[in-house]
Formats: C-alpha cells, sequence, structure tokens
C-alpha cells in the first residue's frame, strides 16, 4: 500500500463513528415511535377525535434518526485517506462524534417514548395535560439535539491532529 500516510486502522474508527451515529438514532427513533405509537392506539379507541393531536410524540421520534443521519453524513465526507492523511487522532474525533450523537438520539427516543404514551393517554383523560406534555417532549428532544451538536464539534476536530 504506497502513497498512504497516516495510520491504516484510523477509517475504521471513524466508519464506526458514523454507524453508532445512524443505528444509535434510528434505536432512539424506532423505540420512542413504538411506544408513543401504542399510546396513540390505545387512546384512539376511547377518544379517535384526539388521535392527529396526539401524533406530536411519534413525529417528535422521528426526528431523532434525522440528526444521526446527518453526523454519519458528515463523518463520512470526511473519511478519504487517499485525499488527505486520517490518522487515528481523526478516527477517535470521528467515533466520539457518532457516539455522542447516536447515544443522546438513543436516549432522548426513550424519553420521547415514555412520556408520550403516558402523556397521550393522559391528555385522552383530562385536556389540560396537552401544554405539559408538549414541554416535558421538548426537553426530551433537547437532549438530542445536545448531541447532534457535540457531535458536529468533535467532527470538526478531526484534521487537526497534525500541521500539514
Amino acid at each position: 500500500m504506497t502513497g498512504f500516510s497516516g495510520d491504516e486502522t484510523a477509517p475504521f474508527f471513524g466508519f464506526l463513528g458514523a454507524a453508532a451515529a445512524l443505528v444509535f438514532s434510528c434505536m432512539g427513533a424506532a423505540y420512542g415511535t413504538a411506544k408513543s405509537g401504542v399510546g396513540v392506539a390505545s387512546m384512539g379507541v376511547m377518544r379517535p377525535e384526539l388521535v392527529m393531536k396526539s401524533i406530536v410524540p411519534v413525529v417528535m421520534a422521528g426526528v431523532l434518526g434525522i440528526y444521526g443521519l446527518i453526523i454519519a453524513v458528515i463523518i463520512s465526507t470526511g473519511i478519504n485517506p487517499k485525499a488527505k492523511s486520517y490518522y487515528l487522532f481523526d478516527g477517535y474525533a470521528h467515533l466520539s462524534s457518532g457516539l455522542a450523537c447516536g447515544l443522546a438520539g438513543l436516549s432522548a427516543g426513550m424519553a420521547i417514548g415514555i412520556v408520550g404514551d403516558a402523556g397521550v393517554r393522559a391528555n385522552a383523560q383530562q385536556p389540560k395535560l396537552f401544554v405539559g406534555m408538549i414541554l416535558i417532549l421538548i426537553f426530551a428532544e433537547a437532549l438530542a439535539l445536545y448531541g447532534l451538536i457535540v457531535g458536529i464539534i468533535l467532527s470538526s476536530r478531526a484534521g487537526q491532529s497534525r500541521a500539514e
């Protein structure tokens, strides 16, 4: 392998970070969608007029997968060892970026699913709880947004390991 400068195993960690961002974020999105969807279906039996209003947690959970996709694309476009040297520092930066975004998305999805399930059921019994449920969902979604921001910052550190 002539002409390659950098660490030969470094791209493995970079691609692992891209995969982790997408997989964990989508796991959170899937869990949040499924858990809150069960609540919507259960609530819809008694109060079918509230079904469309109760879709908010499902939509918010679906957005989590987009955060992971964004980071995965940013990471994968930054891995090109033939154009520029790619060192272990870069691979670890991309791995930590993917893990930060992915695990934040997973935890946010779990929170959105649990709150969405209980929230839409409670909203069916007491409509005054809707605003409170939305606020809790917003704070749960913010957790994934923090992971996205940290992931972008960490992935921007890749390429700064050595002066070239």
